[in-house]
């Protein structure tokens, strides 16, 4: 199958940046690309269970918008989060090793790939229902508003949660109520094995702002620092105004839906044609462009497979979740 028009959106010309902006931006990418790799891995030898959805291919689009947050602003995502909890500053050794369901993952081995949450980076989820989560995250700007504390609310969703009641009635409270909130679609052009043209009449989802008379905007998601940018928009306009932003970004997953998902629904043209555009590839050579050298690229992405690597090795020496742990409270019985 070949995308039609319609969902489509060409790459731009390279967004100007530096060494310094663009590097570490770079390296969080890298390092949930070889996470989401060693995830799979694990997960092809039985060490993880359940579900597990990767976000190899859209890197860019969770680095690029959350280097454009304060460190206490709030993020809510979807059950393909691995990268927003990374991005958001959670280590990798948490992260994997709740995969693996152990006792020392973020939620102590309970929530699995789906449910990840963080309190002190305000990683609100992780959220395994479609779409479920949006109304969510407005009522966390609507919290931000009521205590007038400055915080913005960035909502992560895909083209398929579109279609989800619960995806209207946010938009609706974020737009009523001038909500401090930024509801970013991640268009990846499949709902799970569904592709656009068979799940949404009108495939830009960004044009249901207009509805709300909110503000909204529409990109490629293949340049971390186009992403970082537009969504800074989008963040100042929030906390500024305290109005909401509804933005599509357009990006691509290279792996299928899941897993269990071997994704025979796409042609290898469709996805050698996103491949091309692979955002790694892009800021590798991006950076190169602006002057690193080589070497220090090189040194780089050594260190990333050293941490990686470590981050496995920690998940897997871990003890496993305890089930009741969490719950006992001190003194009870």
């Amino acid at each position: 199958m070949t995308l039609p028009d319609s969902a489509r959106v060409e790459p731009e010309q390279a967004v100007p940046t530096t060494v310094d902006e663009l590097a570490p931006l770079y390296r969080q990418m890298l390092a949930i690309r070889r996470m989401e790799e060693a995830a799979a891995k694990a997960y092809s030898q039985g060490k993880i269970g359940g579900f597990l959805h990767l976000i190899i291919g859209q890197e860019a689009v969770c680095v690029g918008s959350i280097a454009a947050l304060k460190p206490d602003d709030y993020v809510v995502a979807t059950y393909r989060e691995h990268g927003h909890a990374y991005a958001k500053g959670i280590a990798a050794r948490p992260i994997m090793a709740e995969l693996y369901g152990k006792k020392t993952g973020l939620v102590k081995g309970l929530g699995g790939s789906m449910h990840l949450f963080d309190k002190p980076t305000n990683f609100l989820g992780g959220h395994g229902i479609v779409g479920g989560h949006v109304p969510l995250a407005a009522g966390a700007a609507f919290a931000s508003k009521y205590r007038n504390d400055g915080r913005v609310t960035v909502c992560y969703f895909g083209d398929g949660a579109a279609t989800i009641g619960g995806f209207a009635e946010g938009l609706s409270l974020s737009a009523l109520w001038k909500l401090p909130i930024v509801l970013i679609c991640e268009n990846n052009q499949y709902s799970m094995g569904t592709p656009l043209y068979r799940s949404l009449a009108v495939e830009d989802v960004s044009l249901r702002a207009l509805a709300h008379g909110m503000a909204r905007d529409r990109f490629d998601g293949d340049d971390v620092i186009r992403v970082k940018r537009r969504i800074a928009e989008a963040v100042d306009r929030a906390r500024v105004t305290g109005e909401p932003t509804l933005v599509e970004i357009v990006t691509y997953r290279f792996r299928g839906h899941s897993m269990s998902d071997p994704g025979l629904y796409r042609t290898k043209e469709e996805v050698e044609e996103w491949r091309r555009r692979d955002p790694l590839n892009r800021a590798r050579l991006r950076l190169l462009e602006v002057g690193m050298a080589e070497a220090a690229i090189e040194a780089l992405e050594a260190d990333v497979k050293a941490e990686i690597e470590d981050s496995v090795k920690f998940a897997e020496d871990s003890a496993p979740a305890d089930a009741y742990a969490p719950y006992v409270m001190k003194g009870a019985h």
